[in-house]
């Protein structure tokens, strides 16, 4: 296996075709601000399309169960099963589409991993009717799980094309922008069942959105040369403790998103007795402004330090759970979509910050190890556009865990009450693993060594 990189290397002959770029230095403020930001929006535009129709397809069936009546014959149990693993398949394939990027040009796998959207959309027309086993639904619900797959790719592509001092806003942009193909789908789906439609024409509408999105990608996307697969900077990063730390805070933030985006619609109307129709009407507001919050998490982690902006967001997200723990045992509807809005708000947040913090963990490694300059940025990218992929897949694969505990929960308990405390529990984890890694060393300090050697910073992350 091996990782993408950005580290400087020795020129190359040119390749074929005119949307390849061979050199790219985005830290160079003159090449930036002459050429380089331009680019890097335009790319980052039809990045964020892309990604967002593969959020859409990926998070498919959790409005395909609304359509699932009594004469599909599927429990509420099967259907947390299949969108857990529905979840698992887009978790899966993150691993490998981070790579891909510097296999084929971030714009060559752009126009291939959106084409393949075509492939459970058709798939899921076919299928989707009365009658059908759930063995087959499964297995479509597995095929769409590639849809997940685009965010990694766009994340390392987009990590390539802009300076540290911007990654904040741009990560959190353009993962903020493929997110809300989650309430864009549900929108859809409400306008769908609205209007008396059936599930095959909600897939209807994004079939001709998959081709637009794959043909803008090849009209308008580019490829870097300076992007390539480093098996060393994969090995390190997977021996690195940060990128499994920040694996688990991403499940904390990540998996709750896509999480509870899934399961939103069926705790409603299983646990609170609405109809398709009235779940629908409030399943998209939450990963809605969870989505378009996610920028601004970025941009306050860029000003005030991701590290800062995580630690507080758990202790709102595990207060907001512990107040769901309320409303769920009182029964309280109102109460209960109020406080899960909120819940996906500070979601949004938190995947924009915790997404920040990675490439300034690695940066803050370089000036530890005496890095400057270039040098020392290199190596930020190498091994934070390594670890990207690695944490986005475990990331989502918390959305697993969360629908699997749901379906446990109502099993059980006959409600998601169960689950929630469960939720809380892991989020006073989250918060503390955040406090005692990242912030609870000083910042700034320089430690002394022998007489004979040079000082070097001390190893500190708060600001990252």
């Amino acid at each position: 296996m091996t990782a993408p990189s950005t580290a400087p290397a020795p020129p190359s002959p040119a390749k074929k075709g005119s949307r390849w770029i061979e050199e790219w230095d985005p830290e160079n403020e003159t090449f930036w601000n002459e050429k380089g930001e331009k680019i890097a929006r335009r790319n980052l535009l039809f990045s964020v399309l892309s990604e967002h129709i593969g959020f859409s397809i990926w998070t498919m069936w959790s409005v395909l169960v609304l359509f699932m009546g009594p004469e599909y014959g599927l429990t509420p149990a099967d259907k947390f099963l299949l969108t857990s693993m529905v979840t698992l398949v887009g978790a899966v394939v993150r691993v490998p589409y981070t790579f891909a990027v510097a296999i084929f040009g971030g714009r060559n796998w752009t126009i291939v991993s959106a084409g393949l959207l075509l492939i459970p959309t058709v798939a899921a027309f076919m299928v989707m009717e009365p009658g059908t086993s759930f063995g087959t639904f499964l297995l479509v619900g597995l095929i769409a799980g590639i849809g997940g797959g685009n965010f990694a790719s766009s994340m390392t592509n987009i990590n390539a094309f802009f300076p540290l001092r911007k990654k904040g806003w741009a990560l959190g942009l353009n993962a903020g922008g493929g997110n809300i193909g989650v309430p864009v789908l549900q929108l859809v789906g409400l306008a769908v069942i609205g209007a008396s439609g059936g599930p095959r024409v909600l897939l209807g509408i994004y079939i001709p959105l998959i081709v637009i999105a794959a043909t803008l990608a090849a009209l308008y996307m580019d490829n870097l040369s300076s992007v390539k697969n480093d098996t060393g900077a994969a090995i390190d990063s997977a021996k690195d403790a940060h990128t499994w730390i920040m694996s688990f805070l991403y499940v904390g933030t990540f998996g709750s998103f896509i999480g509870y985006s899934f399961a939103f619609g069926q705790v409603l109307t299983n646990q609170f007795g609405r109809t398709p129709l009235q779940a629908a009407y409030l399943t998209f507001i939450g990963p809605l402004l969870g989505s378009l919050i996610r920028p601004l998490g970025g941009w306050l982690a860029d000003k005030y330090g991701g590290a800062r902006i995580t630690l507080y967001n758990y202790v709102g997200m595990a207060a907001a759970t512990a107040v769901l723990v309320f409303a769920s045992m009182q029964k309280s509807l109102p109460l209960f979509v109020a406080v899960f809005v909120v819940l996906f708000v500070l979601t949004g947040l938190g995947n924009g910050s915790t997404y920040k913090m990675i490439p300034g963990i690695f940066q803050a490694k370089a000036v530890a190890k005496g890095l400057q300059g270039e040098e020392a940025a290199a190596y930020g990218r190498r091994l934070s556009g390594a670890s990207m992929g690695l944490i986005g897949a475990v990331g989502a694969l918390g959305g697993v865990g969360i629908n699997l505990a749901f379906r446990q929960s109502f099993l059980s308990y006959g409600s998601g009450t169960g689950a929630f405390v469960a939720f809380l529990a892991f989020y006073a984890v989250c918060f503390a693993v955040t406090w005692a890694v990242y912030l609870r060393r000083p910042a700034g300090r320089v430690t002394a060594s022998s007489p004979s050697s040079e000082a070097k910073p001390q190893l500190s992350y708060a600001e990252v």
